[in-house]
């Protein structure tokens, strides 16, 4: 069965080839190339070739085979730009910073004094609501 596509979705374009990418590996259910708008050098996206919007949408297989390949992928550029460490980035929805809908993971290879950075207000967690949490959490896993 051929995976869902979007004729308006420009990932689903650079799948069926009607727009070009630096590809950097494909397989039959994911494909990886470099972000034409990069936050650092070498800064690349993992697709999965089915279209779906957020992550929870994909199969267990082609979430599996989408991480596999942030790992390879991931490895690599690190690897080849000398990076220090990479960050992979995954948004699920436009208030979480999605911009394009279409499930994608960036790789953003990361070198000291980048000027990155990044936001992390972390505060303090309620144990009744962590209790309460965990309860209706696990419930609907």
């Amino acid at each position: 069965m051929p995976a869902p596509t979007d004729p308006n979705c420009i990932f689903c374009k650079i799948i069926a080839g009607a727009i070009p990418c630096f590809k950097l590996w494909e397989s039959p259910t994911v494909l990886s190339f470099l972000d034409i708008g990069p936050l650092s050098r070498g800064h690349a996206l993992v697709i999965p070739k089915g279209h779906a919007v957020t992550l929870d949408q994909l199969t267990e297989e082609v979430a599996g085979d989408c991480g596999r390949a942030v790992r390879k992928v991931g490895a690599a550029v690190a690897k080849v730009l000398g990076a220090a460490g990479w960050n992979v980035l995954q948004n699920n929805g436009s208030i979480a910073g999605q911009v394009v809908p279409h499930v994608h993971f960036h790789i953003i290879p990361r070198k000291e004094g980048d000027g990155l950075g990044y936001r992390w207000n972390a505060g303090q967690i309620d144990k009744q609501d962590a209790a309460e949490l965990v309860k209706a959490i696990v419930a609907e896993i």
